[in-house]
């Protein structure tokens, strides 16, 4: 009888601490639990959509327990306050909007200032690309006072820089004869001639241009290099950039124009850790960004600080400060 009581507690002495073992597994699992996050990127014919995409795959595959996704959004101005709102936890905007954003001006006027948004890295130039309906006799910018012209939808960051660029040319909407329109219904109203000028802000090459100027007989409109020293004056986020001849069907010379940078944002609140980890696995895997659109070879480390036009989160620079870009 008293071998079996002793062996009843050895019994319940293994249970005890089977017990501790299971509950020690089952807190290392809940430490160990995947985290979820959102990249806001842009419409499904744009630039952000595809590099998001591949973003969240490097994440995913290159920074343990951490699962991300993309997701097809109105870009920039949404993108803002998506993170702002701390809805989606990166965002893919120009560096512009940022700005604005950042600061309460130009769209966010009405609105608090999002003083809580943080840039992660810089991408690439999104071009300020003004297209010209062959027949309208547009060679200058000087040209454009008197035209019809689509300076982008309304609100958005394209006719911000549509109204800055002919500002600094002393044009005004007053001037013009302004249609607020999408890349496509611009692209749709040169085509069929009811715009003789459109402002387009994306990076090279982009789609809906190569479709117009596959279709319709258009020219480039150069920016003058005084008027881009004027500009970048009055705007510092603008960079001078050009346009490569051959970029577009029947464009046979460099055009020169003004540029916007695209980068990525968070919520300052953002883990440092998490930021720290992403900035890394993006900016040591670009390889993957160049294999997925043209514009992806255009993001480097050396370069992720060009155009910076808010405050750094901590944990990117941690990483620029490790690396010595910082």
């Amino acid at each position: 009888m008293k071998s079996t009581r002793i062996n009843k507690g050895l019994v319940l002495a293994l249970i005890a601490v089977l017990l501790v073992v299971v509950g020690f597994s089952v807190a290392a699992g809940g430490a160990a639990e995947t985290e979820r996050v959102v990249l806001a990127t842009g419409g499904t014919g744009g630039v952000y959509y595809p590099l998001g995409g591949a973003m969240a795959n490097i994440w995913s595959n290159e920074i343990e327990n951490l699962s991300a996704s993309s997701e097809s959004t109105g870009a920039s101005v949404e993108n803002v306050n998506l993170v702002n709102y701390q809805e989606s936890q990166f965002g893919l905007v120009q560096n512009d909007i940022a700005y604005y954003a950042f600061n309460g001006v130009e769209m966010f006027d009405d609105d608090e200032p999002m003083s809580s948004m943080r840039g992660v890295f810089t991408m690439y130039p999104e071009t300020i690309q003004i297209i010209a309906r062959a027949g309208a006799d547009v060679q200058t910018i000087d040209d454009i006072a008197g035209k019809r012209v689509a300076v982008g939808a309304p609100g958005s960051g394209t006719e911000v820089n549509a109204r800055q660029i002919l500002q600094a040319h002393g044009v005004t909407y007053d001037d013009i004869r302004e249609d607020f329109l999408s890349f496509a219904e611009a692209a749709d109203a040169l085509r069929d001639g009811n715009v003789d000028v459109a402002f387009v802000t994306a990076g090279l090459p982009t789609a809906s241009v190569i479709d117009l100027a596959t279709t319709t007989n258009v020219n480039l409109v150069s920016i003058e290099s005084a008027m881009v020293d004027s500009i970048i004056d009055q705007w510092p986020y603008y960079a001078e950039v050009a346009i490569p001849g051959g970029t577009y069907p029947g464009q046979d010379s460099d055009v020169q124009a003004v540029a916007v940078m695209a980068m990525m944002i968070v919520h300052e609140s953002l883990d440092e850790e998490l930021v720290y980890n992403v900035t890394k696995a993006t900016l040591e895997n670009t390889s993957v960004l160049g294999d997925t659109h043209d514009r992806g070879r255009e993001v480097t480390a050396e370069t992720a600080l060009d155009g910076m036009s808010i405050e750094l989160h901590p944990g990117a620079q941690r990483y620029y400060e490790e690396v010595g870009l910082y």
